[in-house]
């Protein structure tokens, strides 16, 4: 060897990319948002649809509520979304997105309120369309902050013309769907218990209501017999209640017909007891212990006297505890009629259940079923107090102003105490529902409503059945696909037995009920409301130009009823829509009217959390199938709730939560976009910053292969036949085939976890870990002819396209970082670009199970050569020339057929089939085959670094005959 070798670095092909190690996203990604809106990507992949070639695809937007900054679960959510426009648009569909923003309804109300209160105003001073204009200005101001936190996200869509429900077109069609119900009988106005809010004065929904903890009184009460108890001997029935406040509207003593009942006597008492030697109680046999005991009875001072059979029981009837007193003038001198009723259960309480038809759903349809709506009560108003006609406890409250228990409970247990109207009390803490928004507990009120009548025959198409419950119940099996299937069980179930839809509130944010009552009308009455298509069509042309406050201003009654009305004989109706109703609407303002809407009218996908069960999903279902006969939509993908590591629902007071904007700042959006498909959504995500450092890191690596594959591409890419070239090659090839098809089915399905990790793995295992640690020889040290250098340089070029659009959908900003670096240019992107079709002729079984087998022996002889590094006998694998013993003859063969030394990156390797030493290396997962260690033989060559027998041999000095021939 000469004295001094020459520097042969600068002969070889060495990676040259400037795609930066480190991502720099936080900073970098503002850049690529602000590209995409000026070279208009969206509308430019509306462009390349406009020959009718490619299939629509519409997922509809949920509308977030336009009232504070994003949460966690926003960015979830927008994020899935986002994956599935982008994928389904890459896959060769024109996918739209339209977002859009909920507008109207109580949270925004409630805010404007709050600034009312702070300044001494009160709202009911304030006219009523300067109060609206007020919640249209804080709506407006949110809808700029979110729609730019969204975006920030990297999310696609037609930002710049979002839906709003509180536009004027939305709030006709809201108008106009709302009429489909007037005319076609869906609509009716009934009085029946509510869940109402008294802190916020109106009637919820269910999916407006959550269940906390709340301690509530407990009572137990006895209703003397008054009649058809002869044989019970002045026996009183008693009931358990944790509402001491409807005791004044009990109407009924519900019992069931299979519990078993007894007659119980008590027979000693204590000092301290409200009962008394003699008394006698009919009670269910499984709980009259307990509810003896309760009334601080101890063993053995009661006796059971007999059975009581429910044929007995429907003959009795009772008096209300506070018949006959003095005070109660008179107001609840009437029999208490005991009913059977199938809600009734011995699983707690006394077996017997007081029934206030005005305050329980349970109560009034027991009612509803004997006819007996005569008998409801109103005795309790919007803020929860007793009505003035109710005798001692007037304008006591259930719940104050701030949602804290009143003076009624109270109130009423001190009148039972006197009345010898109990036996027992206590106090338990149970699930209660609460306002979603004020937090605040609330009751079941009787109040006229306004209801959609979802059992009843309606007008319309009829194709789904002729009732909104069996179009929805049939829409969900027979036309939705559901992802995960578990979300079809729960609507169905719900849908299946849930009452009429309330689709009025008592507030004044939002779009009217657009009908009129006759004066003087009951609401059974067939002339009650106003069905007039002329009168309907004045006020949806009013909307139009006007929105929803036309409703409200002077003259609005006679200037829609027109001359063929006296607006002295009706009443125009001023409840707002419940909110649902709104968002159960869009599909008409957006799917239907929009040019970039549905060319049907239905979405291929709704995609919301779990909650939206009873919420979105739900609303939209009964509103479509009440307006147009189905559901409106054909997919529906439900995610589960985002938690903090440690599985905890996030809360600012325990400083748990993580924010969108904090994680963009921290590390960029993609970071974010790579959690969400790396998570199996259909369960409940964790996030925070350790789970976020492993997404980091999985980013890195990944990265790193982008950047190897960029950095050994040529300018020129060659053309090579597939059947050219090596085996190794066709491996690759082989492995693109069968990726193509795992990614655009799992894309197809919404599955971003499972594509994800087949390319990752793809990536960083196979490319990564064996493919370009194998090639990097060839890559970097080959002559530029050299069959196997083009072979890999072809290949490389198949993987970018490949890669780089598979996962734009997840990395929307890395990908165009990679897509860039390679394809420069003012109006060039990744977005724009579709994932490359894959020949199926580059799958070759036979040539993938022999090289499942010769990646099995690779990995024994890695391992093998990792001992000796490890113990400082070698540097490098290439200074070692292993002799492999392989019991298998034909894998012996497949060994020899390719370059196993190379696969294996030692300078030399012997493949034998003869029986290996005892002290050879094996791996206990890979039977038949070890590996005796040897040193290569040589010197090194400095150009490759191989250690062989020919270096120093040829003209160059100090190189290998493979060098020797690339440098001349």
């Amino acid at each position: 060897m000469c004295a001094e070798t020459p520097d042969y670095k600068a002969t070889l092909n060495l990676p040259e990319t400037d795609f930066p190690m480190r991502a720099g996203l936080p900073k970098r990604e503002p850049e690529w948002l602000s590209r995409w809106e000026k070279i208009g990507i969206y509308d430019r992949l509306r462009d390349k649809a406009a020959d009718g070639s490619r299939q629509p695809f519409t997922l509809h937007d949920g509308p977030p509520y336009a009232n504070g900054h994003l949460h966690i679960g926003h960015a979830l959510n927008k994020i899935l979304k986002d994956m599935v426009v982008r994928s389904q648009q890459m896959m060769g569909r024109d996918a739209r997105y339209i977002p859009g923003w909920d507008c109207h309804g109580l949270p925004i109300e409630w805010k404007i309120e709050e600034q009312y209160r702070k300044k001494g105003r009160n709202k009911d001073e304030v006219d009523v369309i300067d109060f609206r204009q007020e919640c249209r200005k804080f709506a407006e101001g949110w809808i700029d902050v979110q729609r730019k936190e969204f975006k920030r996200l990297g999310i696609t869509g037609t930002w710049e013309r979002p839906y709003l429900t509180m536009d004027f077109h939305a709030e006709a069609v809201i108008a106009g769907e709302f009429q489909k119900f007037l005319m076609n009988g869906a609509l009716y106005q009934g009085s029946k218990p509510v869940m109402w809010s008294p802190v916020e004065k109106t009637a919820l929904a269910e999916a407006e209501v959550e269940y906390h903890d709340h301690k509530s009184h407990t009572i137990w009460v006895p209703f003397e017999i008054v009649s058809g108890g002869d044989d019970l001997g002045a026996a009183r029935v008693v009931i358990w209640t944790t509402t001491p406040w409807t005791i004044p509207s009990n109407k009924a003593v519900a019992y069931g017909p299979g519990i078993a009942y007894g007659l119980y006597e008590v027979t000693g008492t204590p000092d301290e007891s409200w009962v008394q030697v003699g008394d006698r109680y009919v009670l269910a046999d499984a709980l009259a212990e307990q509810v003896l005991t309760q009334a601080r009875l101890e063993a053995g001072q009661w006796s059971r006297v007999r059975n009581v059979a429910g044929t007995e029981l429907s003959q009795l009837t009772l008096a209300h505890p506070f018949r006959g007193q003095d005070w109660a003038e008179g107001f609840w001198d009437y029999d208490v009629p005991m009913i059977d009723g199938d809600h009734v259960t011995d699983d707690a309480g006394t077996g017997f259940v007081h029934t206030a038809p005005s305050h329980g759903q349970e109560d009034y349809e027991c009612f509803v079923a004997r006819n007996w709506l005569d008998r409801m009560t109103h005795n309790v108003g919007e803020e929860s107090e007793f009505l003035p006609h109710v005798p001692l406890f007037a304008g006591l409250r259930v719940f104050d102003h701030k949602g804290k228990e009143g003076k009624a409970n109270a109130a009423v247990i001190e009148k039972l105490v006197a009345a010898n109207g109990l036996i027992a009390r206590g106090r338990m803490t149970h699930s209660y529902p609460h306002s979603w928004r004020s937090k605040a507990p609330v009751i079941y009120r009787n109040t006229p409503q306004w209801f959609a009548a979802i059992d009843r025959e309606i007008g319309g198409d009829d194709t789904y059945g002729k009732t909104i419950r069996q179009r929805a119940l049939t829409s969900i099996d027979e036309l939705v696909t559901w992802t995960p299937q578990t979300g079809r069980n729960r609507l169905y179930s719900m849908i299946e037995a849930r009452p009429d839809w309330v689709l009025s509130r008592q507030r004044a944010w939002g779009v009217p009920l657009t009908c009129f009552t006759k004066k003087g009308a009951l609401p059974t009455d067939p002339d009650f409301l106003l069905r007039d298509e002329a009168v309907n069509a004045r006020i949806l042309e009013a909307f139009e130009t006007e929105g929803a406050d036309a409703w409200y201003k002077d003259g609005a009654k006679a200037r829609f009823l027109g001359t063929d009305y006296d607006p002295e004989e009706w009443e125009q109706v001023f409840d707002i829509l419940d909110v649902w109703f709104d968002s159960g609407s869009t599909h008409a303002f957006v799917l239907r009217d929009r040019e970039d809407g549905s060319e049907d009218g239905l979405a291929d996908l709704y995609l919301e959390g779990t909650d939206q069960h009873r919420g979105w999903f739900h609303s939209s279902m009964l509103q479509s199938c009440g307006t147009r006969g189905r559901a409106p939509y054909r997919g529906v993908l439900t995610h589960g709730f985002t938690l903090d590591e440690k599985g905890n629902k996030m809360s600012k007071s325990l400083g748990n939560t993580v924010s969108p904007e904090d994680v963009t700042k921290q590390y960029g959006a993609d970071i974010l976009r790579l959690w969400v498909a790396q998570a199996d959504y259909t369960a409940d995500l964790r996030i925070g910053p350790e789970i976020l450092k492993g997404v980091a890191d999985s980013y890195r690596r990944l990265r790193n292969t982008l950047r190897f594959i960029l950095g050994n591409l040529p300018a020129e890419v060659p053309q090579v036949d597939p059947s050219d070239m090596p085996e190794l090659e066709r491996w690759v090839l082989h492995r693109l085939a069968e990726l193509d098809e795992t990614v655009r089915k799992g894309y197809a399905a919404y599955d971003f976890q499972g594509v994800f990790q087949a390319v990752f793995t793809f990536a960083t295992v196979d490319l990564s870990s064996v493919y370009f640690d194998i090639r990097k020889d060839a890559l970097y040290c080959d002559g530029p002819d050299s069959p196997r250098r083009r072979s890999a340089e072809a290949v490389l070029d198949l993987l970018f396209h490949r890669l780089v659009t598979w996962l734009a959908p997840v990395l929307v900003f890395t990908m165009e970082d990679v897509w860039l670096d390679r394809f420069p240019g003012e109006d060039s992107s990744v977005h724009l670009q579709d994932m490359p079709d894959t020949p199926q002729s580059w799958r070759d079984e036979a040539l993938a199970a022999k090289w499942a087998q010769i990646r099995k022996v690779r990995r024994v002889v890695t391992a093998a050569l990792e001992v000796q590094r490890r113990d400082k006998t070698i540097g490098a694998s290439l200074e070692a020339a292993p002799v492999v013993h392989v019991a298998d003859t034909d894998l012996a063969a497949a060994l020899a057929s390719v370059d196993f030394a190379d696969i294996c990156i030692t300078s030399d390797l012997i493949v034998s089939t003869d029986p290996a030493p005892e002290h050879a290396f094996t791996l206990p997962e890979t039977e038949g085959v070890a590996v005796v260690f040897a040193k290569a033989e040589g010197a090194k060559c400095q150009r490759c670094w191989k250690v062989l027998p020919d270096v120093g041999t040829h003209g160059h000095d100090a190189v290998c005959g493979r060098c020797d021939d690339a440098l001349s």
